[in-house]
């Protein structure tokens, strides 16, 4: 428990240096705790440190956490890749999905998220520096996809998540984090109602929160070195 502390409080001033630093308030940007490989222990630990949201990108893990935390009040993030075998899982279990790249999986998650649930909060997860390896649409496709969103029943559009190309270059950070706050100003200015800016990991947070963004999400920083 002393480690979690410390590793939480090291996070929380980092997030609050970087807002003095951007002339912004802390209470601006939520913090994402990314739990994979991370067991449920240490969830329940960090949520009675006052941590409520949990990234997971593998559906069989998350959805065995949840079970064993049933009694606890998370709000889970989908974070990975989202095959269309999966999304049924996803649309009946999180609170959260920030990986949604195409139509086909829009649609689904939409169909067949429960009524009784109320609205799967969506971030449209965005390829910034159109790389081959990586999930995400391209830019010039998120207008469209967010139109799509906005017509469709049991979602709610919530804003955009990116995970820019890695790089030691502040020039090359701040020009990719830029974009995508650019992007998500367009998408305000075209009468959406999003609030979600998801940019900023454990190594480019500071950058992330100059530059806007709102919701970082923090793995091994925030929950030690994950198990192999």
């Amino acid at each position: 428990m002393n480690d979690a502390i410390k590793r939480l409080k090291s996070v929380r001033q980092r997030i609050e240096n970087a807002c003095f630093a951007a002339g912004r308030q802390p209470d601006e940007v939520s913090l994402l705790a990314v739990s994979k490989r991370h067991p449920a222990a240490e969830v329940a630990a960090l949520h009675r440190l006052g941590v409520i949201s949990f990234g997971e990108n593998q559906l069989q893990e998350a959805l065995a956490k949840q079970k064993e935390l049933g009694e606890l009040k998370l709000d889970w993030h989908f974070i990975g890749s989202i095959q269309s075998n999966k999304t049924r899982a996803i649309a009946e279990h999180f609170q959260w999905v920030q990986s949604v790249d195409r139509e086909r999986i829009l649609k689904r998650l939409s169909a067949q998220r429960p009524d009784s649930m109320g609205p799967l909060n969506i971030c449209l997860q965005v390829n910034i520096n159109h790389e081959a390896q990586k999930a995400g649409a391209r830019p010039e496709e998120i207008l469209q996809l967010a139109a799509l969103a906005g017509g469709l029943n049991n979602i709610k559009l919530r804003g955009l998540m990116a995970i820019p190309r890695m790089t030691t270059d502040p020039r090359e950070q701040h020009d990719s984090f830029r974009q995508v706050r650019n992007l998500f100003e367009d998408l305000k200015n075209t009468g959406h109602d999003i609030d979600t800016l998801s940019m900023g990991m454990s190594a480019d947070l500071d950058v992330a929160i100059s530059e806007g963004s709102n919701m970082v999400r923090i793995g091994t920083d925030l929950l030690g070195k994950r198990e192999t």
